[in-house]
């Protein structure tokens, strides 16, 4: 192999390497937009951590500690929702063959205003990055 070969497979397995990267940097900024919730070391911004605070004031009675469901609602953490649909049947409530099995709550001002954050913390527990319990706040 001549000097030039070899610094021509050296050059382009740089400039390989580089593209890989940059496109896995990008995969992570996507992967990052995605998410509602941030965390770090098992701790939840304001958003995520008020949200843990609304799920557990009014929708663990039914959808069970941590999101995990119960007797009487399904888990919200196993097969988790996208948000425009968390956002719809939270807002509008949801019913199985015409039997309401959840009411709405676009006007109940504990829940209309919250929602994207009661997502974040769902979001978090179905992703991993948190475990169940109270969640510690990060500093703002």
């Amino acid at each position: 192999m001549t000097k030039q070969a070899s610094i021509c497979r050296r050059l382009f397995a740089v400039v390989a390497c580089g593209f890989a990267v940059g496109s896995w940097e990008t995969l992570q900024e996507t992967s990052a937009a995605d998410k509602f919730y941030r965390v770090i070391d098992r701790k939840a911004d304001g958003p995520t951590y008020n949200g843990y605070r609304r799920y557990h004031a009014s929708c663990s009675h039914c959808h069970g500690p941590d999101g995990l469901g119960s007797t009487v609602a399904s888990s919200l953490i196993d097969r988790p929702r996208d948000i425009e649909e968390f956002r719809r049947v939270v807002r509008n409530g949801q019913s199985s063959s015409g039997t309401s099995v959840m009411k709405g709550f676009a006007d109940d001002p504990n829940f209309a205003l919250y929602i994207d954050d009661i997502y974040a913390y769902l979001q978090a527990r179905a992703e991993g990055a948190l475990g169940r319990g109270r969640p510690k706040r990060l500093e703002p």
